[in-house]
Parts: C-alpha cells; sequence; structure tokens
C-alpha cells in the first residue's frame, strides 16, 4: 500500500494540459535563458539599452514580460521567476515550450551552515522536501545535478576568482514550518542551503532533457537557535550586477 499520494508515480509524458497547448515557441527565442526571483535585479537590467522584451507569460497575478540582452555576440533570454516550487516551474515550462534550451536559474538561501556565508553556493544535489518535483521524477529524497553541469559553473566562478562551496540543499514548501527539530534533520544530512524551488526546477528540467544549472546566494542564517534575518530584505539588489554577470558568464559556457 502506497504511504503518500507521492509514491506513486505517473509515467506518461503527454498530460491532459501541455505547455505547447498554452504557449507557443517564438521564432529565433535564444537558446539560453536566465531567471531570477528577485524583482529588483531584473528591474535593474531591463534599464539596459541592449535589453529588448521578446515575450509575455501570463497568470492570474498578472503579466511577467520576458526579455533578451547581446552579452558578447550572444543573444540570452531572461524573465522574472515566481517564489515557490509549482510557480516557479509553471514558468520554467512555459519558457521551454517558447523555445529556450538551456536554463540557469539563481535565487537567495537560507543559510543552514555558517561557514559559506559570502560565497557563492553551489547546489550539488536537493532534498525534496517539496510536492511539485514528485509529477516530474519518481519519489526518492534527493536529486543529483549533472556534474558536467557543476563543472562549468565552476570554470566561470574560477576564471574571476569568485568564493563559491558546493553543497547539499534542503528544498521545502513550508516557510514558515522550518523548526528546529527539522532545521537539525536536514543539517544531519549534509545540506547547507534551504530554499524554496532548486528540487522542483532540478526535476522539470530533468524531465524535458533541459540542461539546468542553479547558484545561489545567502541571505538569512538558519545556524543559530533564532532567525538572523541578514540582508534578506535586499532581495539581492545590492549584489546585482556581479550575480546577473555570472548568470551571463555561465550563458556563454552552458
Amino acid at each position: 500500500m502506497d504511504t503518500t499520494i507521492f509514491q506513486k508515480f505517473y509515467e506518461e509524458k503527454t498530460a491532459l494540459i501541455n505547455p505547447t497547448d498554452c504557449t507557443k515557441p517564438i521564432d529565433n527565442f535564444p537558446e539560453v535563458c536566465i531567471s531570477t526571483f528577485s524583482k529588483n535585479i531584473i528591474d535593474k537590467f531591463i534599464s539596459l539599452n541592449s535589453v529588448q522584451k521578446i515575450a509575455e507569460l501570463y497568470t492570474a497575478n498578472g503579466v511577467n514580460p520576458v526579455y533578451k540582452i547581446n552579452y558578447k555576440g550572444k543573444e540570452i533570454a531572461f524573465y522574472l521567476s515566481l517564489v515557490g516550487a509549482s510557480a516557479c516551474v509553471s514558468g520554467l515550462e512555459e519558457i521551454i515550450a517558447l523555445g529556450a534550451k538551456k536554463i540557469i536559474l539563481f535565487g537567495s538561501c537560507g543559510i543552514l551552515n555558517d561557514s559559506v556565508k559570502d560565497k557563492i553556493i553551489i547546489p550539488t544535489s536537493a532534498v525534496r522536501d517539496e510536492g511539485t518535483s514528485y509529477h516530474y521524477i519518481p519519489a526518492n529524497q534527493e536529486l543529483s545535478v549533472n556534474p558536467e553541469y557543476i563543472n562549468t559553473l565552476i570554470s566561470c566562478l574560477d576564471k574571476y576568482n569568485c568564493p563559491y562551496i558546493t553543497g547539499k540543499s534542503w528544498t521545502t514548501d513550508g516557510i514558515y514550518r522550518e523548526t528546529l527539530g527539522i532545521i537539525n534533520d536536514r543539517k544531519a544530512q549534509g545540506c547547507i542551503t534551504v530554499e524554496l524551488e532548486f528540487s522542483a526546477a532540478l526535476a522539470v528540467c530533468t524531465f524535458r532533457n533541459i540542461p539546468f544549472l542553479q547558484f545561489l546566494y545567502g541571505a538569512d542564517c538558519l545556524d543559530n537557535d533564532t532567525w538572523d534575518i541578514r540582508d534578506l530584505c535586499e532581495y539581492g539588489l545590492s549584489k546585482a550586477e556581479k550575480l546577473m554577470f555570472l548568470a551571463l558568464e555561465c550563458g556563454i559556457a552552458l
């Protein structure tokens, strides 16, 4: 007997409603698409002269524009991902339907090990404590990133002397249920960060055979008995140029 609804995986590749039913491909859509969760970062970069709006994603929350930028002679798309596994994956599905062939995602995370402070974090695997990924990949506790894509990111970081650390990330649906007991269990599993989307984004890109690369930057800290908010409210704005530059460089290399 199945213990949860997620234990049974449905193998069908075609669903009743598919991304291509709602989103039609665009001619010459950039091969690489970058996304982040910080509207501040997106707003900062759409002000550049070389940026053009090329598409729009639609939800009940409103219109979400998709842009492209010419970086070192290569056209790269970028857009704002919605926060949370299900919302993030819906956007990714539609971006892939538009024509994206490779995905780079970056965003903030909570730190479970204070030694990673001020370093770019490369998640190598994800603990699946959310529901979305189980619709794309059969049930197991963790998903691992293709080592080839990890090496691509490491090469970019080494090229520009950016300090980094690799490790496991915990993806959760319950931002207000990160109890001390759960945090300690995840730390015991080897998790150094917690966030809301990584395992789900990795699952959909694995399912769709799309190369996927993600990096994280620490915001708040959960490595103590009390929550340390740090620069969570900055939403990445203080590091916007560095983070987007790194994503663009990865877009060239991926």
